[in-house]
């Protein structure tokens, strides 16, 4: 499905293994194994720029070196606390990646210290709601993609999302803006905890980007 859109670019917001939900003696060795044969179905999607990603919290409860290894063995990028240019047509944007909130050693202004002012910025952050620290910064970021939430993955007519996990509580799904700053919440492929999704389909989200002077 990702394919047939013909995107330029793909990210991926992270999450790409979990932990089971009873506790096992080898839960996180057994979640970690999933990361390779991931990584394989995720190297299928073709874009002309890559598939860029940063880790999510399930990620970091596992094992992150060897989320980080399989992606990168396949050619995936992992951003950590860093930041990319993208030239387009002569133009560029800058695609920074911070690390987990929750689990991982995240770092807003490590991430950003090599974007010049004046040029627009894309930032991958796993939960959503680190966006009201993102729009406190005196760098603004233009537009910040994230997941985490799975949508709240049960959802009742009339009534808030089922289960919101800490940090996609504000801000767990779809378009917001936040003064400068727009963020999308992706509703993710997958489930946490209960293994049910109910009025919740899953997500893959098209996003065209203009420049403002067009």
């Amino acid at each position: 499905m990702v394919n047939g859109l013909r995107p330029d670019l793909i990210v991926v917001t992270g999450d790409f293994v979990t932990a089971p939900v009873f506790d096992e003696d080898d839960q996180d060795e057994k979640a970690a194994a999933m990361a390779e044969p991931c990584a394989e179905l995720v190297r299928q999607m073709r874009s002309r720029y890559g598939i860029w990603t940063v880790l999510g919290n399930h990620d970091w409860a596992t094992d992150p070196r060897r989320v980080t290894s399989a992606l990168k063995a396949e050619g995936i990028p992992v951003l950590a606390n860093e930041s990319v240019p993208i030239e387009v047509n002569g133009a560029r944007f800058w695609l920074g990646g911070i690390s987990d909130i929750i689990s991982g050693p995240f770092d807003l202004d490590a991430t950003l210290a090599r974007v010049p002012r004046d040029e627009a910025t894309i930032l991958l952050a796993h939960e959503p709601d680190y966006a009201d620290r993102v729009v406190r910064r005196h760098m603004p970021v233009d537009l910040q993609l994230s997941g985490h939430s799975h949508g709240g993955q049960i959802r009742l007519p009339f009534a808030p999302p089922f289960y919101l996990p800490l940090m996609a509580r504000k801000y767990y799904a779809g378009l917001y803006h936040l003064g400068p700053l727009t963020l999308y919440t992706n509703s993710g492929l997958g489930t946490m905890g209960i293994p049910i999704r109910w009025n919740c389909p899953p997500e893959i989200t098209l996003l065209t980007l203009r420049s403002a002077a067009a």
